[in-house]
């Protein structure tokens, strides 16, 4: 391999979205970072069979806003 031309491979800590965490290694942020997941195993619904809406800044109201005056074509 060559020289200086990898990414920093180091430990992270990733927190899943009931709270808890693990530290795995990653090439991810700098040394120590958290990375915070929005979706893991234990909330999608192609695991967990339950569809749950998640609303993540704003998105929903977001495309809502954007498009209220939109109307079909008759």
């Amino acid at each position: 391999m060559k020289d200086g031309i990898h990414p920093d491979y180091h430990q992270i800590t990733v927190i899943m979205t009931d709270g808890s965490e693990f530290t795995t290694r990653s090439t991810y942020g700098k040394k120590g970072d958290s990375l915070r997941l929005d979706i893991d195993p234990k909330s999608h619904p192609a695991w967990t069979g339950v569809q749950k809406l998640i609303d993540t800044g704003g998105q929903i109201a977001k495309f809502n806003r954007r498009f209220a005056n939109f109307k079909l074509k008759k």
